[in-house]
């Protein structure tokens, strides 16, 4: 399954929300425990920079007036940090990472996934058969458990190339064995809001339609 730079910033934001300091303490992210442990492939590291210049969710302090900074959500696959304010990081006997916001609880700023070498057309090539996502549709995500499953629509992939397209399907897996299964990482980050990600590709998830 491959993800374009459009969509592919959904899984961050999921991601990022199972982080929440508040999700953790609660019980209801499939993260809880998870800090320091291997949550993702050695591919995958995840930036969190409220300090990122001309980043549209940058800022000097957070919502408690506390310094912000450059937090690692996930580096070489390991889970390295929450999101944290003041309150949630007492709850879990850790520090804040100063990413609290007004009205209450804490988010992330300008949030992406580190870029690879390769093109999207080179992703696509070493694809023998696949999906290429270009639209998810409805909001089907379980952050307790993980469980994914969305509408979506794009081009299959058949022996590399983007043979005809696809539409009212379901995609459907568990987003820690997706984070698990990324493969390939594109070289095209976009930034098209505060959360950005290149061309993905996940190695397995199920594919269901007419």
């Amino acid at each position: 399954m491959i993800f374009d730079p459009v969509n592919a910033p959904s899984l961050l934001r999921q991601l990022a929300g199972c982080a929440s300091g508040y999700a953790i303490y609660r019980g209801a992210s499939f993260l809880a425990g998870k800090l320091g442990q291997n949550v993702a492939s050695a591919a995958v590291t995840i930036v969190d920079d409220a300090r990122l210049r001309g980043g549209l969710g940058s800022r000097p302090f957070d919502a408690e007036g506390l310094p912000t900074r450059r937090n690692l959500l996930v580096e070489r696959g390991r889970l390295s940090s929450y999101v944290l304010d003041t309150y949630s990081a007492r709850k879990l006997g850790l520090q804040s990472t100063a990413s609290a916001v007004r009205g209450g609880g804490a988010s992330p700023a300008n949030l992406w996934l580190e870029p690879g070498a390769k093109t999207p057309e080179e992703i696509i090539a070493s694809t023998p058969r696949g999906l290429y996502v270009t639209e998810l549709i409805g909001q089907g995500f379980n952050p307790v458990t993980g469980d994914y499953s969305r509408g979506a629509s794009g081009l299959w992939i058949e022996n590399g190339e983007l043979a005809f397209p696809v539409e009212e399907i379901t995609i459907a897996a568990n987003l820690a064995q997706m984070l698990r299964d990324v493969d390939a990482i594109g070289n095209d980050l976009i930034w098209l809001g505060a959360t950005a990600a290149p061309t993905l590709r996940i190695a397995r998830m199920t594919v269901a339609g007419e």
